[in-house]
């Protein structure tokens, strides 16, 4: 038998995104969001969504762009510093000792140590109540030499990726492969 629970953002996994800009004075900042992913294959874009009391809010209402860059358990602590402070009180690149580098491609930096950055130009914003979605456009992706030099495991087992549970407010990583998509379900 299932019971009924109030309504809430409760959906799993949800990724640990840190999403990146330059403010107004063209300032780099980051910020730990955990509402974003996936959201159309062609052209590739995903999605992260703020609330409009954040910093870096108005960096992105600016400057139409931001990069995706993806913590691995290596960097779970400055993942979880980059969502605690604000660049209101604090430079979080000289707190935290990462590297912003200013991407060729759009008007934002990436994250010099994180293995995986994504690229974007915001192409769509939709105001949904406490939080307004940005749809960023990928028109490049970095990725770390390190990804492509060990062909034994899966860019999933090298990163190392970080994903946080709304109802307990923990982060976890991603576990063993279970099996192969588009292959299991082929002998129902």
């Amino acid at each position: 038998m299932k019971e009924n629970i109030e309504a809430k953002p409760l959906l799993f996994p949800t990724p640990v995104l840190v999403v990146a800009t330059y403010d107004v004075n063209g300032e780099p900042n980051a910020m730990t969001a955990a509402w974003g992913g996936i959201c159309c294959s062609d052209p590739p874009c995903v999605t992260v969504s703020l609330r409009k009391a954040t910093y870096t809010y108005d960096s992105l209402m600016a400057k139409k762009a931001y990069t995706v860059n993806i913590p691995g358990v290596k960097h779970i602590k400055e993942a979880d510093y980059f969502g605690i402070a604000s660049k209101r009180d604090v430079d979080k690149f000289a707190a935290t000792g990462l590297t912003p580098v200013k991407s060729e491609f759009v008007d934002a930096p990436y994250i010099e140590e994180f293995l995986l950055n994504l690229e974007c130009k915001i192409v769509h914003t939709a105001d949904l109540g406490l939080h307004t979605m940005f749809v960023g456009q990928v028109v490049n992706i970095k990725a770390d030499e390190s990804l492509s030099e060990s062909r034994d495991l899966s860019m999933i087992e090298q990163l190392t990726p970080l994903i946080f549970t709304p109802d307990n407010r923990s982060y976890y990583s991603i576990g063993e492969k279970v099996g192969r998509a588009f292959h299991i379900g082929k002998s129902i």
